[in-house]
Parts: structure tokens; sequence; C-alpha cells
């Protein structure tokens, strides 16, 4: 009996490792499986076809060497796309390279969009695309380069924002609106950029500004005015409440985007960063705040000579509050912005309550939790996440 039952004992041992294997042998075999498909399908998102693309092509070893395979040193930024860098053609001619990280699908995304439409854009103010590299597993776009890099290294340096004076402030912000005009209307598409911040706006040899990154940009064929998405991305501070609470979006919401990005570069301060020691406002709600006890040029205290352009700063001031106001329907168009802008003769409305102006109210602490910040409008309370 004890001989039977030692056997018994050994044939189920046997049993239960044969089982254990095969069980194991198949999850192993649908992991490699399920890997080597997702592999397939990257690449095949990967994969675009250089017949689709209206844009001059550069060779690796040309873009390698331009920026000295790519070296550290001359890396310019790095975002959800990859990373880039500046490089030096053997013309002299020097170029900004945008490299997509392989891992990244939100990169390809925004390759795509880009590829596929800023190189039928054409305007003083908006970045050139002067070509893109596909070769291999590299995807790179390829720019011009901007000296001065972009308009946040001014505004926000205590020091560089010194070196502007206000007229060149008055004439990066012309140069912005009349390039968010032409995206808007007088280009052959209608476009929204949906991204527009200090950040994304690049300075040249003259301090002309250059909107660029338009990875998230969207076109309106027909007579769209309006889309939704259940995909919000965007900058903290720059969002629109009708973007950030329902996915919607349209030209109202760059007019609220360029609204805060103008009382940025009046005020020298950031929009969600903003701290003022008597409220919890964000800069639009300090601005407004300001207005409405009629001292809205302390928004503009930094300027040096404040006291002979008062009137266009003020005039500036009431613009930007008008393009943050909380309905799209009561913001105005880009075209009517430049109007207000350039023709102090024009009427300005009075404008309504902003849209967002209250930060920190559920918090009080400065760093939220993967860079969480909390927004609040008409009592609710809206998480953003920022993921770029």
């Amino acid at each position: 009996m004890a001989a039977a039952e030692l056997n018994d004992n050994k044939k189920t041992r046997l049993v239960l490792i044969l089982v254990i294997s095969l069980v194991c042998g198949m999850l192993i075999l649908g992991f490699l499986i399920s890997s080597l498909i997702k592999k397939r399908e990257l690449k095949r998102a990967f994969d675009i076809d250089v017949k689709d693309i209206e844009l001059p092509m550069f060779d690796l070893t040309t873009v390698t060497n331009a920026t000295e395979n790519f070296s550290l040193t001359n890396m310019l930024g790095e975002g959800g796309f990859g990373i880039v860098y500046k490089g030096t053609l053997t013309s002299g001619q020097e170029i900004a390279v945008k490299r997509l990280s392989k891992n990244s699908g939100q990169g390809l995304q925004e390759f795509r969009c880009e590829v596929n439409l800023i190189a039928k854009l054409q305007h003083r103010n908006l970045v050139r695309l002067l070509g893109c590299c596909l070769e291999g597993d590299e995807r790179m776009l390829i720019y011009e380069y901007m000296p001065n890099k972009s308009l946040d290294h001014f505004i926000f340096d205590q020091h560089r924002k010194t070196l502007i004076t206000w007229r060149k402030h008055f004439e990066i912000v012309m140069g912005i609106s009349r390039g968010l005009l032409y995206l808007h209307q007088d280009s052959t598409l209608r476009i929204i950029h949906r991204d527009l911040k200090s950040s994304n706006i690049l300075l040249d040899n003259n301090l002309n500004p250059k909107i660029s990154d338009f990875g998230l940009a969207r076109i309106f064929g027909g007579d769209q005015t309006e889309s939704k998405t259940k995909r919000v991305v965007g900058t903290h501070g720059y969002m629109s409440p009708e973007y950030v609470v329902d996915g919607k979006f349209s030209v109202k919401s760059d007019v609220f985007s360029f609204g805060v990005l103008l009382l940025e570069i009046v005020s020298g301060r950031k929009n969600w960063k903003f701290h003022h020691s008597d409220h919890h406002h964000n800069l639009v709600g300090h601005a407004w705040k300001l207005w409405n006890e009629g001292r809205a040029l302390e928004v503009a205290n930094d300027i040096a000579e404040l006291l002979l352009v008062e009137s266009e700063v003020l005039r500036c001031i009431q613009v930007a509050l008008l393009c943050v106001q909380k309905l799209p329907q009561d913001r105005p168009t880009m075209a009517s912005v430049v109007v207000m802008l350039s023709n102090e003769s024009v009427t300005l409305p009075q404008p309504k309550e902003p849209g967002f102006f209250v930060e920190r109210s559920c918090d009080e602490t400065d760093t939220l939790p993967f860079e969480e910040t909390c927004l609040t409008q008409n009592g609710v309370t809206i998480s953003v996440l920022e993921a770029r």
C-alpha cells in the first residue's frame, strides 16, 4: 500500500508540474506574441509615407553632423515628443532639430500633425519649417533657429525683461495677434492652435515673435466653428473653461489663451503660478480685481516708462480681460482684437467676469502632486493634469 501511495504521489506531482509548466509556457508565449504585435503596430504607426510629405528632405548624415551627433551641449529643450537640438549646416545656416522619441505615442501624433499642417502655412509670425528627416527609425523636423529662444525667457526674467522697451513688448503682442488671426481666418485652412503660451512664442534676432509648436493644432473645415474631444491636453493657466470642463474648443479657445498671454506680457508674471498676499486669485483674477477697483494699471507696475504709455497699457489690459471672459460668445474674434489693439479711436466694451480666475482654493500649497492645478469656476473644482 505504501509503495502504491508513493507512486500515486509521484504521478500527481508529475502531472502538477506538467500543468504548471504548460500554463507558464502559454503565458510566456502569449506575452511574447502580444509584445510582437504591439511592436509591429508601433512600427506601422511610426512609418510615414514620404510621398505624402510636401517638404524638403534632410538625410540623417547631414542632421547628425549639424548637431554634432546630437550632442548634449546642443540640446535646446525637451518635451513629450522628444528632444530639440541646435544644429549648424555646412552652409553656416543654423537650424533647430526636433527629434521624435521612439517611445512617444504622443510625440508621434504631434509629429504627424506638424508635418501635415505647418508645411502649408506661411506667415512672418509663424515659425518656418525647413524640412524633415525620415530615415530608418529616425523622425525629425527641421526648423529655422530662433537665437533669442522663447518669450518666457524674457518676460519672466527679472533682468532680461528690463532689456525690452514697452514699444517692443507691444510689437510682440501685435505680432502674436496677427499670427493667430492668420491661423483663424487668413490662411487657406482654419486652424485652432490649442497650445498658445509664452514658451511657444519664439523670438528671432530682432525679437519678432513666431508662433510655434503645432502638435496639438486642429483644422476646421467648411462652416465648422467648434469641435469636442475626450482628450483634453494643454498647459496650466492657458486653457479655456469650456475646453477643460467639456472638451469643447474653437477659435475662442485660442482667444482665451491669447488673453492670458497678453496679461503675462504686460505684468511679467505667470498666470497659474501667480501669488498675492491679499487673495488667492491667479493673474487673471488679480487683473479682474484691480480693474473693478479702478486700479488696473497696477498690473503693469514693472513697466519703466509706464507714465508715458498709460493709455496703451490700459487698452492692452482691457483687451486681455475681454479675451478671457468666461463665456466664449462674449470673447472677441482675433480680427476684432487686432483692430482694438492697433486703433486707439475704437471704443472698447466693458469686460465681463473671466473664467478660471481663482486658484489654490482647494490646496494652499505651492506645489501639487503631478503638477496638478486646482481651478474653480462657479463653485466647481476641476483638477487638470499637465502632461506636456
